[in-house]
């Protein structure tokens, strides 16, 4: 619909006989947020075509961060409900959005993206196209655009309201593997996740209806260039002249422009702000608090960039058809959309729903392990470890689509699946030479032929895992184990494939991926 001219002068917070809603609510807006309040009128029959999230099966109990710090901030104690998520040393912000695109991709029945996007303020490259690789580890085509976005909390939810503006296949993921110093509430509260939206005009499970941005800089945190750590002000002044001041104008403006009132949301998605605050900012607003939708906060904290698009995931997971959506997230101003769920969500099904996840996470009670994990303990490996991990990258661009892709070949003579690819068949009664098509390998389901656990190899966290993994269809290929425990292995355990970080090299800051065998989930055993 069409914004009137009143309207759209009410948006931008100007009289001209219709008050700004803020004012009728007897609250004041800031003149630099009405002035910079951008609304958009959406495509025709454009929006979410599948929308998945991915947490990592790694949970760290606040208890147990806060029993170890209490001697020096005793204030934990308060804090000390719940868990966050956190990588394992083969996780970061790229292997998390590859896992959240593969879920969405697999629900979804969507046109085929043409644009790929990724967003994240901890991209484990700073000058390197993190997208392109994500792209290359989905094996989609090179005839696609890929972009990358960062520089602050709201880049997810930019990122997805330009790929709902423009109409385009687009996937867009936005992931965050942020750090927190020890002892600090803030790494009571992050988490680490990821989560993917695939958008467009074909069979949409969440219609547009309207986008909202303000852009304020409004300094609640920080982190200058070269850091690893944020820094945070204040809690209650950013909420009282920050988030209370900033999201409801923000709010009343997009429905405004949408035609829609309080009462007509279900379900309210605030992200990048507290419980407390948003319970606040829905009763200025007029929205009832039992449509706030669960901010996560108890099971994995807040996941940076991903967090409005993981939100919004476990709400479409749950969504009945015909409800209005309302998403808001508070970064430098506001990201809002407003949704409209189809009657296609009735038959959409999560390929692994966030509630899954949740509930099947494995709690690590070592808190040591979790500061070396992240980067925070030095632990002495031994002389073993002091080796050159420099990557050759001639040797990589060459291979590349065998390494990130996972890609393998079939013979066409007879049938033959092997990894890698070669020139010629490994099947001895065949042995032909160029007969192999590409075969993939990622998403097929293998069983555990041989395994080592090796204690004595360098790991990040031991023993190192490895072994022969064979195919139902065929192919046999030595590789890492990873997210086992110790004897947790056994020969004919099925396994998936999950992409991960191979290798680091500390002196160039390069890190190496490549595939390695994972439990399989419950979605996949059933």
């Amino acid at each position: 619909m069409f914004p009137s001219r009143q309207a759209q002068l009410a948006v931008e917070g100007r009289d001209n006989g219709c008050s700004h809603p803020l004012k009728r609510l007897g609250r004041s807006i800031p003149n630099d947020v009405a002035e910079q309040g951008a609304t958009e009128k959406p495509l025709t029959n454009t929006g979410i075509t599948s929308i998945a999230g991915y947490l990592p099966r790694l949970r760290v109990a606040r208890r147990v961060i806060a029993d170890a710090n209490k001697w020096a901030n005793p204030a934990l104690a308060a804090m000390a409900k719940g868990h966050r998520t956190s990588c394992t040393p083969d996780e970061d912000s790229l292997t998390m959005a590859v896992e959240a695109s593969r879920s969405c991709l697999a629900a979804g029945s969507g046109a085929a993206p043409a644009v790929v996007q990724f967003a994240s303020t901890t991209a484990p490259f700073a000058d390197r196209a993190n997208a392109v690789l994500l792209s290359e580890a989905l094996t989609l085509p090179a005839q696609i655009r890929c972009a990358d976005f960062g520089g602050f909390l709201g880049a997810g939810m930019t990122a997805l309201i330009d790929a709902l503006s423009s109409g385009q296949p687009t996937l867009t993921v936005a992931a965050d593997r942020r750090s927190a110093k020890p002892a600090s509430a803030l790494e009571m509260t992050l988490g680490h996740g990821a989560a993917a939206v695939a958008t467009g005009t074909q069979g949409l499970i969440a219609q547009l209806v309207a986008t909202h941005a303000t852009a304020t800089d409004f300094v609640d945190h920080y982190r200058a260039a070269g850091a690893e750590i944020d820094y945070s002000l204040e809690e209650r002044w950013v909420r009282d002249e920050g988030q209370m001041k900033i999201l409801p104008s923000a709010i009343l403006a997009l429905l405004e422009q949408a035609g829609c009132t309080p009462g007509d949301i279900d379900h309210v998605v605030l992200s990048g702000i507290g419980q407390a605050a948003a319970r606040n900012i829905a009763k200025v607003c007029g929205i009832a608090p039992e449509r706030l939708v669960d901010p996560l906060d108890a099971g994995c904290g807040n996941t940076g960039t991903a967090h409005g698009l993981l939100m919004l995931s476990h709400a479409l997971e749950q969504a009945s058809p015909g409800k209005k959506i309302l998403v808001a997230n508070f970064a430098q101003g506001t990201q809002c959309i407003l949704l409209e769920t189809t009657d296609a969500i009735a038959d959409w099904a999560a390929a692994n729903p966030v509630a899954a996840q949740l509930e099947n996470g494995c709690e690590d009670g070592n808190y040591t392990r979790f500061l070396a994990f992240n980067d925070q303990l030095e632990i002495d490996w031994g002389i073993r470890a002091e080796r050159d991990n420099r990557t050759a990258l001639s040797a990589f661009n060459r291979h590349r689509k065998t390494i990130t892709g996972f890609i393998g070949g079939k013979c066409t003579a007879c049938g033959t699946r092997q990894f890698p690819k070669g020139p010629a068949c490994v099947n001895p009664d065949c042995r032909s030479f160029g007969t192999l098509e590409d075969e993939p390998f990622r998403d097929k389901i293998g069983r555990v032929k041989s395994f080592t656990e090796d204690w004595l190899a360098i790991s990040p966290n031991p023993p190192l895992m490895y072994g022969n993994v064979a195919f139902d269809d065929g192919g046999v290929i030595m590789m890492e184990f990873t997210d086992f425990e110790p004897g947790e292995l056994a020969v004919g355990t099925p396994v998936r494939f999950v992409f991960r970080i191979k290798d680091k090299d500390p002196k160039r800051r390069f890190h190496r991926y490549f595939w390695k065998a994972a439990p399989v989930n419950s979605a996949e055993a059933g």
